[in-house]
């Protein structure tokens, strides 16, 4: 009789209901729908990052002008000695169109000037690119008005030192 009762839940195991079926259609159904929702996101935001967000950025690009050279000066150096450097501006093509004149260096030349009389002697012939790129990220940082740059870098034309 065991055996019976045995054979008959095996039976009832293997015959499947309609419900038992449907349902594992739908869950084969809700997981395609899903895994195509997910697929269609990292599709949309991968051609946003590499088509539509590039474009954003070469728009922003500042476009070069004119240069404008400003009058060498001589700065004592903090360790002794002295430094004699001019440098020029380059301008964006913004700042040269004219947004009241043109562009003063004197704000420049101060910025030049506090930066240098920091340094030590064996700075000014050492770590000579770091000191410009540190003067160059301080000028173009202060010409920098409602989000436009003025100043898109700078070049030394000269610097003598002593």
């Amino acid at each position: 009789m065991a055996e019976k009762t045995a054979a008959k839940d095996a039976g009832k195991k293997d015959a499947a209901t309609p419900e038992d079926e449907e349902e594992k259609g739908g869950g084969r159904k809700k997981l395609l729908l899903i895994g195509l929702v997910a697929l269609l996101a990292v599709a949309g935001a991968a051609y946003y990052f590499l088509f539509a967000g590039s474009g954003e950025a070469e728009a922003e690009e500042p476009v070069p002008g004119e240069v404008l050279a400003l009058d060498p000066v001589a700065v004592n150096l903090a360790g002794g000695g002295y430094l004699k450097v001019g440098i020029a501006l380059q301008l964006t093509e913004e700042a040269a169109g004219g947004h009241g004149g043109g562009v003063d260096g004197s704000e420049a030349l101060d910025l030049l000037i506090s930066t240098y009389s920091q340094a030590q002697p064996a700075d000014v012939t050492g770590a000579r690119d770091a000191l410009k790129e540190s003067l160059e990220h301080q000028i173009v940082e202060a010409y920098t008005e409602d989000g436009s740059e003025m100043v898109m870098g700078i070049y030394l034309t000269e610097y003598v030192t002593q």
